[in-house]
């Protein structure tokens, strides 16, 4: 029987020169080409245009690269990123964070609707089901770049990271196969994808509020839960009763419930894309 999964992908694809293309650069782009007609095929749907779907993506793409970038400096060392506010801008060099991602966005959209007299929730209601998408992408990626792994296992499907050459306890990551945590958080959201469009060709998006409940509640609720699976990204969060990632998640799931409470409670009102003060 397999052991492990020997895992020795380069996180490059090719060099041109100085110019390197990488997997989780191109994944992470792909983020935005793959969902764009998807969000457009919804938007289509519900009534709206291309170009409302154009300028959104802008908006997205803006907001999560500004806010996964400050989100990790600022979440997970912000005592030498603000002794060195430079380094910020050194994106280049890696160092994204899924929190500050989703604050950036919703950020991001929040502007969007405040400019283009949008409902914010019906957009937030249509934008989750891409994002799903997205979130599978950037993880993937992840893998790619072996990074973001997971602790010891002994689970036939554990990977072994040869390229990895962290230490965690004093102990290589290559040498123990470990958990591909970020395969578990990949494939997660492929099926919050599946089942966000379900429900919104099922008519769920009338319900204002209800798919951005769900995506947020479940998504961070499964994040919390898979953190117990990953070694910490930091050395100060071993002092801590739970993980970066796991204090983060809970005020988002509570957000989450708080908005599928409000879509229950409002369950009756149609949920229109502009708001009312549009003319």
């Amino acid at each position: 029987m397999l052991n492990f999964i020997t895992w020795d992908v380069s996180p490059d694809i090719f060099s041109i020169g100085p110019v390197t293309v990488r997997w989780y650069g191109l994944l992470f782009a792909m983020a935005f080409v793959l969902t764009q007609p998807l969000e457009k095929y919804i938007y289509r749907k519900d009534g709206r245009t291309d170009e409302d779907v154009d300028i959104l993506t802008m908006y997205m793409i803006v907001g999560t690269v500004i806010g996964a970038r400050l989100g990790h400096c600022l979440f997970y060392n912000p005592d030498y990123y603000l002794s060195n506010p430079l380094e910020i801008f050194k994106i280049w060099e890696g160092g994204l964070a899924s929190h500050g991602g989703t604050i950036g966005i919703l950020t991001a959209l929040y502007m969007f609707c405040r400019k283009y007299k949008f409902n914010y929730l019906w957009v937030l209601d249509r934008i989750v089901i891409v994002v799903a998408v997205g979130g599978a992408c950037i993880r993937t990626g992840n893998l790619m770049n072996s990074e973001i792994i997971g602790k010891p296992s002994g689970a036939p499907w554990a990977f072994k990271f040869m390229r990895n050459a962290e230490t965690f306890n004093g102990v290589p990551a290559y040498v123990d196969p470990r958990h591909p945590s970020q395969l578990y958080e990949a494939l997660f959201c492929v099926v919050l994808f599946l089942l966000l469009f379900f429900l919104w060709k099922k008519g769920a998006g009338m319900v204002r509020g209800l798919l951005f409940g769900l995506f947020v509640t479940l998504l961070f609720s499964f994040r919390f839960l898979v953190e117990f699976t990953k070694e910490n990204q930091e050395k100060f969060e071993d002092a801590l009763p739970l993980n970066m990632g796991q204090w983060l998640s809970i005020p988002l799931v509570l957000v989450g419930i708080a908005v599928l409470f409000y879509a229950y409670q409002n369950r009756r009102q149609p949920s229109l894309p502009m708001t009312t003060s549009y003319k």
